[in-house]
């Protein structure tokens, strides 16, 4: 019996990740001046509008989100409603507590140099030199058949078919010659057509509306809490990069295939629910780590701001990241 497979990628100029980056530029911007600020940012934007809203708790000064705006958009009407963080949420963080309830899957697997799945790593590969040509909106999508290239999709905005799938064919053959096979791979060039209107222009986007893209391709499942416009102390965020950060210590210290970890929260809890790792097929405990939410974010350093860059190409294979190393 074949396994298919299939994943997708979407550049940094899709509406729904321009939203993320908005969103994490805040919270950088925040944490920047006062690291234990707390932030919960969501952004939506579409048509020369972008709404900014959450609730931020912070000493820095105010930032110029309208500057930030225009960075990443361009000139845009902006509207915002922003206040601070609920008290009574407050009152189990500032203990030490978990942010929010929830469930966070990290995983790990040896096919790739990544340690992420085959399909993800040539989607979001592929996007990001389609990206490097042309830098607008875009998306990648490849199609598996156990280790074969059945199909790739790439869409990109400003680009003639002929010559994006040129660059596609070249790609391909010169990273990926084993897999893919120019006579039996399909290709579905802007399969609707070129296009000069994409992004903000043509559609509208949402922060933490790419989940699946974020973590790890289809085939994994995910816990389901966004991640961009969150300061650590959500756990959603940062016990998800804890999840992952597990998975590949214990990817390599067994030589194993593939782990699966979970972990669950309660708010205002500061131990989880589940700490647990499937280990190709078996399950086991986790041992050994601070899982508290003050305990990972010392751990992982992620008081600091670094978080635009995560809005860009899921959040997880890349080696500036310390929850890959």
């Amino acid at each position: 019996m074949s396994n298919y497979r299939t994943a997708e990628s979407v550049s940094p100029k899709h509406p729904d990740k321009i939203c993320d980056q908005i969103s994490d530029a805040i919270l950088d911007a925040y944490l920047a001046n006062d690291p234990d600020s707390r932030v919960a940012i969501d952004v939506a934007g579409g048509h020369n509008k972008v709404f900014v809203t959450g609730e931020i708790t912070s000493q820095a000064d105010s930032v110029n989100i309208k500057e930030i705006v225009n960075r990443l958009v361009g000139d845009a009407k902006l509207i915002t409603s922003i206040s601070s963080q609920s008290q009574e949420i407050a009152q189990g963080v500032d203990i030490g507590g978990a942010g929010d309830q929830g469930v966070m899957v990290g995983y790990a697997c040896s096919e790739t140099e990544e340690l992420l799945p085959l399909e993800v790593v040539i989607s979001r590969k592929l996007n990001q030199y389609l990206f490097s040509l042309w830098p607008y909106d875009g998306k990648t999508q490849v199609t598996l058949k156990d280790s074969s290239l059945v199909s790739v999709v790439a869409s990109f905005q400003n680009v003639e078919r002929q010559k994006l799938e040129s660059a596609v064919k070249q790609w391909l053959s010169q990273e990926y010659p084993s897999t893919y096979r120019d006579n039996a791979t399909e290709l579905y060039i802007n399969p609707a057509g070129d296009w000069v209107q994409g992004g903000f222009d043509a559609d509208s986007g949402l922060t933490g509306r790419k989940l699946v893209v974020d973590n790890y391709g289809p085939r994994i499942p995910i816990g389901g809490g966004a991640f961009s416009g969150k300061d650590p102390s959500k756990v959603d965020r940062s016990a998800a990069y804890m999840a992952r950060k597990i998975a590949r210590d214990l990817l390599q210290r067994y030589g194993s295939k593939e782990v699966i970890v979970y972990l669950a929260y309660a708010i205002g809890r500061d131990k989880p629910l589940e700490a647990s790792a499937t280990i190709d097929n078996k399950q086991t405990g986790i041992e050994g780590y601070d899982l508290s939410p003050n305990g990972i974010i010392r751990f992982l350093e992620l008081k600091r701001a670094i978080y635009e860059e995560t809005a860009r190409y899921g959040h997880f294979g890349h080696k500036a990241f310390s929850w890959e190393k």
